[in-house]
């Protein structure tokens, strides 16, 4: 019989994509990289739950990767469709160049 992964190694790994994630966020400028390291960080939280639903035998997990997973696309679909706008007025994609939102 195989032997199955431990849980601990998934934490680990969501750990290092979830600080990846945070560092891509808070060092880079381009607002499309910035997106992308969300991305990174609730599959991050994704493959947390996804082990600890695991490792209980619980459907409740699963059940928060799918919203998880619903608010990441409604995410990228706004986030893209606002640099698009700002790409008409503004050929800008750095945020600090982009002040267009100020009010």
């Amino acid at each position: 019989m195989i032997d199955q992964v431990p849980v601990s190694y998934y934490l680990l790994l969501g750990a290092i994509l979830f600080a990846i994630g945070a560092g891509g966020v808070l060092i880079r400028q381009n607002v499309i990289v910035i997106l992308m390291c969300v991305e990174m960080m609730m599959n991050a939280v994704n493959l947390t739950f996804l082990a600890f639903s695991r490792y209980l035998d619980s459907a409740t997990g699963q059940i928060f990767v799918f919203m998880i997973m619903a608010v990441a696309a409604v995410e990228v679909a706004i986030g893209l469709a606002l640099l698009v706008e700002l790409n008409r007025h503004k050929p800008a994609v750095n945020v600090d160049e982009i002040n267009s939102l100020k009010g």
